[in-house]
C-alpha cells in the first residue's frame, strides 16, 4: 500500500491538482464569460477523471476505480462538446440544442463501464480479460470524438473572428489530447504494459493545459501558427539530437568519451542556433513580419519629415495587415494626433494603453476590465479598430492603431510582437524627423539673423529715395514729370521692400515642403539677391554663369532657397578671412535627366578630417552656430529626390558643393 507522501507526490495526483488550478485560475480571470466558467467545470472533470485513474492503478481496489475512470471518461466528449458550442454562442450549455445527445451517450458508455462486459469480474492482475463492452467502449468513445471533430471543421469553415480561430484551436488541442489517451489505451490492451497508462496523465495534462492557456489567455493564437511552431521546434529538437550523436560518435574516436561529449553539446548548440532561422524560414513563420520591418526601415529612411512619414508607414500598416484604415499618432502638445484620429495623452484611452501596451478586442474580452479598460474596450469597438500599441514611457510617444482587417480574422500575439516592433522602429523614425523640422527652423532663423543687417541696408535705401520725393513733391506738385517719376518710382521701390520681406517670411516659417516644377534660374537668383548685400559688404564677388537649357526641374523652390542661403552664406564666412580678390561661383549645366548645380569658392576650403562628417548633425569648424546647416541641406534634398556632394580637398582650391536637381518627378 502507497504512503500519503507516495500519492499526493504521484504524478497523476499532481497532474489532477494543476487541472483544477487551471480551471479556478480560468474563472477568477474573467468568471463573467461563458467560456471561462466552462473551463473551470471541465478541469474539475479531467482533475476527476486523473484521480480515478490514479486510485485504479495505486488503490486497492484497482478494478472498481478503473471502471470510474472509464466512466468519468466517457463524458469528456460532451464536456467538450459544450465547449465547442459556447464558442460558437457564447452561451450556456443549457441554451444550447441536442445538448443532450452527447450525454445520452456518455450515460449508456458509463452503463457499460460497470457491467461484465466490459471487464469480467474474474479478471485478475495477472490474467487481465478484456470483454467486448470494453471495445465498445473505445469504438463508442472514438466515435464521439470523431464526429465531434467533423462538425467542429465544418463549423470553423462558416465562422469568422476570433470564434473560427478558437474553434481551430479547441480542434487540435482537445482532440488530440482525447486521441492520445484512446491510443495509450488501444497499446495497453494489445501490449498489457501499464506504463501506457502511467503516461495518460502527463499527456492530457499537456494537451489539455495547452488549449486552456491558447483559449484563456489574453493573447490570441493560430492553430496554425502553433502546429508550425510546434513542428518547427520538434524537427529543431530532432536534427541536434542526431547531429551531436553523430558528433559525439565521431569524436569518440578521437579523444577521451567525456571530451568528445562536451565538444559534441559545443558544436551542437552552435548548430541550433545555425539552423534556427533555416527551420523557420522552412515553415513559413514570420516572413511577413521580415518583409513589413524591411519596408519600414525604407520608408523612415526615404523621408525625412513628419508630413511625409506618416502616410507611409500608414500605407505599410494597412499593407500588411489587409486592414481599410490605420492611424499613427505621435505625441504633440499634450496630444496624442494623427490624421482623422486624436486622444488626450492624461485621457482614459491613453492611459489604458499606458498600462497594456497593446490592446485587441479579443484581449479586452478575455480580461476583467474596470475604469479605463472599459474606456479602451468601447473606443474601440466604436472605432472598429482591430489592434491598438503603444510605445514610449509613462507618457506615450507614439501609438498605432489598425481597423479589424478585411478577413475579419482577430490579430493573433504573433502579429502583435511585429507590430510592437514596427512601432519601435517607427517612433525612432518620427522622433528623428520631428528633430530635424525644429532643427531645421532653427537653422531658419539663424540665417534669418544673418540676413538682418543686410536686409536693413537693402530696405533702407528705398526708404531714403521715397522720404526725398516726398520732401521734393510740395515744390515740385505741378510738375507732371516730376509727379509721373514720383509715381513710378514709389511704386517700385515699395514692390521692392515687399519682395524682400515676403522673402525673409517665406525663409522664417517652417512648412512642409512640396516639390512641383519649377524654373531653376530665377529661384536662384532670388536667393543670391538675398546674400548679395552681405557678400558686397565684405567686398565679395558673386559670380553666375547659368548654362543649363532648358532650366526646369522638379523641387520646392522655397526649399532651394533656403539650401543655396545655406550654403552662400558658408561660403561668404569661409572666403572673408581670404586675402586679394574673394568670389563665390554659381554655375548650372544641363545632364541626362538633371540639372547640376555648381557652388564653388576661393576660400580655405574643406579638410579632409572633416570631409567624411560633413553632412552629419553638430559638425562645424566655425566658433560659432551649432553644425546643422549642412546635415539640414542633406536631409531637405533628399526628402526631394536630390542629392548634395562635396569635391575631395584640393591644395590651393576652396570648397566645391555640387546639387543634383532631378528634372522629373521620380
Amino acid at each position: 500500500m502507497l504512503g500519503f507522501e507516495q500519492i499526493i507526490f504521484n504524478p497523476a495526483v499532481l497532474a489532477a491538482f494543476a487541472a483544477a488550478m487551471m480551471g479556478t485560475f480560468a474563472l477568477w480571470a474573467n468568471p463573467a464569460r461563458v467560456i471561462n466558467r466552462l473551463f473551470f467545470s471541465g478541469s474539475l472533470h479531467v482533475a476527476l477523471w486523473l484521480l480515478c485513474l490514479e486510485m485504479a492503478l495505486f488503490g486497492q481496489d484497482g478494478l472498481y476505480w478503473l471502471r470510474m475512470a472509464t466512466a468519468v471518461g466517457a463524458f469528456l466528449p460532451a464536456h467538450l462538446w459544450i465547449v465547442k458550442e459556447s464558442v460558437r454562442s457564447q452561451r450556456g450549455f443549457l441554451h444550447f440544442r441536442n445538448w443532450w445527445f452527447a450525454g445520452l451517450i456518455g450515460i449508456i458508455l458509463a452503463w457499460i463501464c460497470f457491467s461484465d462486459w466490459f471487464i469480467p469480474s474474474h479478471s485478475t492482475p495477472d490474467n487481465r480479460l478484456r470483454g467486448l463492452g470494453y471495445y465498445a467502449y473505445m469504438i463508442g468513445v472514438i466515435g464521439l470524438y470523431l464526429i465531434l471533430c467533423v462538425q467542429t471543421m465544418l463549423q470553423a469553415r462558416s465562422t469568422v473572428g476570433v470564434k473560427k480561430l478558437e474553434l481551430q484551436v479547441l480542434l487540435l488541442g482537445g482532440c488530440a489530447a482525447c486521441f492520445a489517451v484512446i491510443s495509450l489505451m488501444v497499446l495497453n490492451a494489445i501490449s498489457h504494459d501499464s506504463v501506457y497508462i502511467k503516461l495518460q496523465p502527463i499527456v492530457v495534462l499537456t494537451f489539455y493545459g495547452g488549449t486552456a492557456w491558447a483559449m484563456l489567455t489574453s493573447r490570441v493564437f493560430d492553430a496554425r501558427h502553433m502546429l508550425f511552431i510546434g513542428l518547427q521546434k520538434l524537427f529543431l529538437v530532432l536534427a541536434v539530437s542526431l547531429f551531436v550523436w553523430v558528433a559525439n560518435e565521431l569524436l569518440a574516436m578521437l579523444m577521451p568519451a567525456s571530451l568528445a561529449f562536451i565538444l559534441a553539446v559545443g558544436l551542437g548548440l552552435w548548430f541550433a542556433a545555425s539552423a534556427g532561422p533555416w527551420f523557420q524560414l522552412v515553415f513559413d513563420l514570420n516572413l511577413r513580419g521580415e518583409d513589413a520591418r524591411r519596408a519600414a526601415f525604407e520608408a523612415a529612411r526615404s523621408g525625412s519629415r513628419p508630413e511625409q512619414l506618416e502616410p507611409a508607414f500608414v500605407q505599410l500598416l494597412k499593407s500588411w495587415s489587409s486592414a481599410d484604415h490605420a492611424y499613427v499618432l505621435t505625441h504633440m502638445n499634450g496630444q496624442l494626433r494623427g490624421s482623422k484620429m486624436e486622444l488626450p495623452v492624461n485621457g482614459p484611452v491613453a492611459m489604458a494603453l499606458t498600462e497594456l501596451r497593446w490592446a485587441t478586442p479579443e484581449r479586452l474580452a478575455r480580461q476583467r476590465l474596470e475604469g479605463h479598460g472599459l474606456a479602451l474596450q468601447q473606443f474601440m469597438e466604436k472605432a472598429g479598430l482591430g489592434v491598438m500599441v503603444a510605445s514610449g514611457g509613462h507618457s506615450l510617444s507614439l501609438v498605432l492603431a489598425v481597423s479589424v482587417p478585411v478577413t475579419r480574422r482577430p490579430f493573433t500575439y504573433p502579429q502583435v510582437a511585429q507590430l510592437l516592433e514596427l512601432a519601435s522602429i517607427i517612433e525612432s523614425a518620427m522622433e528623428r524627423a520631428q528633430f530635424s523640422v525644429k532643427a531645421q527652423h532653427a537653422e531658419q532663423l539663424a540665417t534669418v539673423g544673418l540676413l538682418g543687417a543686410s536686409l536693413a541696408h537693402e530696405i533702407r535705401n528705398p526708404l531714403v529715395t521715397i522720404k526725398t520725393f516726398v520732401q521734393l513733391l510740395p515744390k515740385h506738385y505741378d510738375d507732371p514729370a516730376f509727379r509721373e517719376k514720383f509715381f513710378r518710382l514709389i511704386g517700385d521701390e515699395v514692390s521692392r521692400i515687399d519682395r524682400l520681406t515676403e522673402q525673409l517670411l517665406d525663409l522664417a516659417t517652417p512648412r512642409a515642403y512640396a516639390p512641383r516644377m519649377i524654373e531653376l534660374h530665377p529661384v536662384i537668383h532670388t536667393a543670391v539677391e538675398l546674400a548679395s548685400a552681405k557678400a558686397e559688404d565684405r567686398r565679395i564677388r558673386m559670380i553666375k554663369d547659368f548654362q543649363a537649357t532648358p532650366d526646369q526641374v522638379y523641387t520646392d523652390p522655397s526649399a532651394v532657397r533656403q539650401v543655396l542661403l545655406n550654403l552662400c552664406f558658408n561660403a561668404i564666412q569661409a572666403v572673408e578671412t581670404q586675402d586679394g580678390d574673394r568670389w563665390i561661383k554659381l554655375t548650372t549645366s544641363r545632364q541626362v535627366d538633371s540639372i547640376l548645380l555648381v557652388i564653388e569658392d576661393n576660400g580655405p576650403g574643406i579638410s579632409a578630417e572633416m570631409l567624411p562628417r560633413l553632412f552629419q548633425p553638430f559638425q562645424s569648424s566655425k566658433s560659432t552656430g551649432f553644425g546643422l546647416g549642412l546635415a539640414i541641406c542633406s536631409d531637405i534634398l533628399n526628402g526631394l529626390k536630390a542629392t548634395i556632394a562635396v569635391d575631395p580637398p584640393v591644395a590651393n582650391r576652396g570648397a566645391t558643393f555640387r546639387i543634383t536637381f532631378p528634372c522629373q518627378a521620380s
